[in-house]
């Protein structure tokens, strides 16, 4: 999901001042990644039902299934939020239609999900949003400093392995079911949105935690995934933020986003099920 959303106000760097220094790997080694891993992942993006980044699914853009992903987390209440890590967290909640969403709070998280038959998965691999309501470094009071704030911080998810202080930092990468699905066409910008917060909700001041109607500008990487065969499905994807020091605080970040999702998808109700399965709706 988005950044840790803890980092002080005073130690945020005006967009205009924020050096964008980067080391990155050896060329070679990233052509040789590319160069084995590129035509099968081609090939395995068809298999696997993944809406392609240029399609409408259900009559709306990707641009516009994020914007749709955004209004649902951020409307969610504070308890038994997807973006707090409890164990006893329910995938099911606050979920309805045809299209199910995923959210998750930052590090390395395992969840179990089952989802009823035919319903899509729209997937948040790494992203970030700008708001009206919120406090700097994610406040924007216009669409356009919502929409500079939000791609900035987007360019800062790693997209190829990189050296970051002592260690190789992966770049972005989805595997459903041991396939791999290459992501650098799936980032998208969504348009400028409206969303009601509850009060308390998510993303809002510890000390002074009052929700309301705001508007926003999201970015980052996100698939969807049409509606997949009955069983188990593994579902790993990771993104991780990079700043250099100085560029959000005195100290180089580094925030991981690693998600390993077990999912279980229901099989077809029978006829005599089906009211069994409209509950599930």
């Amino acid at each position: 999901m988005t950044p840790n959303k803890t980092v002080p106000a005073d130690s945020f760097t005006a967009p205009s001042q924020r050096p964008r220094s980067w080391v990155l790997l050896p060329t070679l080694v990233t052509s040789v990644l590319i160069l084995a891993n590129g035509p099968v992942l081609a090939e395995a993006q068809k298999g696997i039902g993944v809406v392609p980044p240029g399609a409408k699914f259900q009559g709306k853009s990707y641009s516009e299934w994020a914007a749709s992903f955004w209004q649902w987390m951020m409307g969610l209440p504070l308890e038994g939020h997807p973006l707090i890590d409890d164990p006893n967290y329910d995938f099911s909640s606050g979920q309805s239609g045809s299209v199910w969403f995923q959210a998750a709070p930052p590090g390395v998280i395992k969840r179990k999900a089952t989802i009823p038959a035919g319903k899509a998965l729209f997937l948040t691999i790494r992203d970030v949003d700008t708001s009206s309501l919120e406090d700097p470094p994610f406040f924007g009071a216009t669409e356009a400093e919502q929409r500079s704030n939000s791609t900035w911080f987007a360019d800062h998810i790693v997209t190829q392995p990189t050296w970051f202080i002592d260690h190789i930092v992966p770049g972005i990468f989805c595997i459903i079911d041991g396939v791999s699905i290459d992501l650098h066409a799936y980032r998208f910008s969504t348009p400028q949105f409206q969303f009601t917060a509850p009060t308390p909700w998510i993303f809002g001041n510890p000390d002074h935690n009052v929700g309301g109607i705001g508007t926003a500008v999201g970015e980052g990487y996100f698939l969807m995934l049409s509606p997949m065969s009955a069983g188990a499905h593994t579902i790993h994807f990771s993104g991780t933020f990079l700043f250099q020091a100085g560029e959000l605080a005195p100290d180089p970040l580094e925030f991981i986003h690693d998600i390993t999702i077990e999912l279980t998808v229901l099989k077809q109700p029978k006829d005599g099920d089906k009211n069994q399965d409209q509950d599930q709706k």
